[in-house]
């Protein structure tokens, strides 16, 4: 069996476990697009947005000063966030 193989058997039994759930779509997706198989990778993202599920946002979470700081992707919320963004040269 291939890597691909193996996760589409996963898939599967994540899909029967809990088909709301889109971490297994997401992970499908991901071993599709790494085996360059661009339109099966594709079409279970669009399984996945007809049935309305939504990758999580990437997180970081950091410590500084014995303070925890969370960041999500595109978080513009942060109360430090011009400052944070400037030491790392974002735009």
């Amino acid at each position: 069996h291939s890597d691909v193989d193996r996760g589409m058997h996963m898939a599967e039994h994540a899909f029967r476990l809990d088909p709301h759930n889109a971490a297994p779509y997401v992970l499908l997706s991901n071993i599709y697009a790494s085996s360059s198989k661009w339109d099966e990778a594709v079409r279970v993202r669009n399984v996945m947005k007809d049935n309305g599920l939504k990758k999580q946002p990437g997180c970081s979470i950091i410590e500084v000063d014995n303070k925890v700081h969370e960041f999500l992707v595109g978080d513009e919320l942060h109360p430090q966030k011009d400052e944070i963004y400037a030491e790392l040269q974002v735009e």
